[in-house]
């Protein structure tokens, strides 16, 4: 039964999560919403279970003792850690899609300046002749 009760605790700590990101996307249209909904919801899956795999990893360490047959045991890298590793960069990308999607008024002072700086760019592609 500790089964259930720990897959019941996950999933309500992963709905917490979609939650809390989807407050962020409330004044957006609804097409956009329903755009990011899967998004949102990798996303929450994501940081769930990043933060398991890091008690695990701060718990059981990066490396372990490994051995095949008769070789002489060696240190490698647990498989957690890879998966940490490549779990860590999708949801940077997916955090990265989701900011992006948020309205000017609410984006981080260094990505709204960097998206009102005019560099001049668009005027020189305009006024380029064909």
């Amino acid at each position: 039964m500790e089964g259930i009760e720990g897959k019941e605790q996950r999933e309500q700590r992963i709905k917490r999560e979609e939650d809390r990101l989807s407050k962020f996307y409330k004044g957006i249209s609804s097409g956009k919403r329903s755009l990011n909904r899967g998004l949102i919801q990798r996303a929450a899956f994501m940081r769930i279970t990043l933060a398991e795999l890091e008690d695990d990893l701060n718990t059981y360490g990066y490396t372990e003792w490994f051995s095949q047959g008769d070789q002489t045991p060696y240190q490698r890298k647990r498989p957690a850690a890879d998966l940490y590793n490549t779990m860590n960069a999708n949801y940077q990308k997916i955090m990265k899609q989701l900011t992006d999607l948020l309205p000017k008024d609410d984006m981080p002072a260094a990505k709204k300046a960097a998206v009102d700086t005019d560099d001049g760019f668009e005027d020189f592609v305009n006024g380029r002749e064909d």
